[in-house]
């Protein structure tokens, strides 16, 4: 949202990011002005297992993390769970802050992040001009009535959870899209009770323009009925055309680069990373540098294993695996790095994905949760990289409870 906040303040209008204040550096980096704004309970500010966050709302995350453990669908309910608290948080008080927010600043538009429920039923009571910005997969906003948000479309080949296991979801997910429904209409119906109430709070956007931070692949699913004009960017990855050219590496981490052979013209780079909530995976982690390791022995490693970096120090160990070859950091510049890898594997987070693409790196994808299924089907689907089957229990994509497709 910043590059793409810095992309309309280049473009001539005067730009306020209204974030919670852990946020407020964005603003500055982008060059536009700042407004706090809390629309959330949930925290993540880069590392979530490091985030100051209440205790119901780091219970939920180490819930999920455990989740992970036990395959797709496992952690797709263990969010379907966890929906309400984390994405309708607050109605009221939010409503309230963004209608204290206009009285002050009287902007002309608002961009709204389509994962922000609570704003963009903020703004649908207030009935103030706004344009949605899905910040992952297309596939976030059901398409018609036989889709639903938490339910993935589409799965990449080597991830196929049984049919009893996605009637348990879809039943979950379902239950989630009615009781959400029920609770936009009965604040709208309470507040504003002059406007119409949403057929489907899930697929609630803005009339005017979606814009989606992905590529425009011609498979993608529609925009819902009413929805405003798809505006497809592509990505949101930085602000140059070139990722070189547009974020250099510093000289620490030239040197870092150095110091496991991967300076210019030494040896081809692999970066693997999990964002910010999945570096707690440092199983997965392990494996994916061990394998790396044994089976390119030219390639150095880059981890970024945020809070779990200490778990994989015995690889650095005398006789451990990385030989000169592995470095683990608590996060990395990504988009710099991706100027020099040859290849990333990461979760299937819309970010890497996109960021991937605009660097031309191809990807090894190993999604857990969310839409992440869907971007790694959309890799697979584009030549953009794959999804393996193989993990490292020997199960569907790092998932215990997945199931490999045949003849994969």
């Amino acid at each position: 949202m910043s590059v793409f906040a810095h992309a309309l303040r280049r473009a001539g209008a005067e730009t306020t990011v209204a974030c919670g204040p852990d946020f407020a550096h964005l603003a500055e980096e982008a060059g536009v002005g700042f407004a706090e704004l809390s629309v959330t309970r949930n925290a993540n500010t880069g590392i979530a297992e490091r985030t100051t966050q209440a205790a119901g709302e780091a219970a939920r995350l180490t819930e999920f993390l455990d989740a992970t453990r036990n395959g797709a669908v496992s952690a797709l309910l263990a969010q379907a769970r966890h929906r309400r608290a984390d994405l309708l948080a607050d109605p009221d008080g939010v409503r309230e802050r963004i209608a204290a927010l206009h009285a002050r600043l009287r902007p002309d538009w608002y961009v709204v992040d389509l994962l922000a429920y609570s704003a963009t039923l903020a703004l649908h009571c207030l009935d103030l001009p706004h344009v949605t910005f899905c910040p992952g997969h297309p596939g976030y906003l059901p398409p018609d009535d036989t889709a639903w948000f938490g339910m993935p479309a589409v799965w990449p080949r080597a991830i196929r959870p049984d049919r009893a296991e996605l009637e348990r979801l879809r039943d979950a997910v379902i239950g989630n899209d009615r009781a959400f429904t029920e609770l936009f209409a009965g604040v709208v119906r309470r507040v504003a009770p002059h406007r119409p109430v949403p057929h489907r709070a899930f697929a609630l956007c803005s009339p005017h323009a979606v814009v989606l931070n992905y590529p425009d692949l011609p498979w993608l699913p529609a925009l819902p009925p009413g929805a405003g004009e798809a505006v497809r960017i592509g990505h949101c990855a930085g602000l140059a055309e070139h990722p070189a050219a547009g974020e250099p590496l510093s000289a620490a981490w030239e040197e870092r680069l150095a110091s496991i052979g991967a300076g210019p013209g030494g040896r081809p780079l692999v970066l693997v990373a999990l964002g910010t909530f999945l570096s707690a995976r440092d199983d997965v982690l392990r494996a994916a540098a061990r394998g790396i390791l044994a089976h390119c022995p030219e390639a150095a490693v880059v981890v970024a294993a945020g809070n779990r970096a200490g778990a994989l120090r015995p690889l650095l160990d005398p006789g451990g695996s990385g030989g000169g070859r592995l470095l683990v950091a608590d996060s990395v510049p990504q988009r710099a790095l991706l100027g020099r890898a040859r290849a990333m594997v990461h979760h299937g987070g819309n970010n890497s994905f996109t960021e991937c693409l605009w660097a031309g790196v191809p990807a090894v994808v190993l999604p857990f949760s969310s839409d992440q299924f869907a971007v790694a089907h959309d890799a697979e689907r584009a030549g953009a990289g794959g999804a393996p089957g193989a993990a490292p229990h020997g199960r569907a994509a790092g998932h215990p409870g997945g199931r490999t497709a045949p003849g994969r």
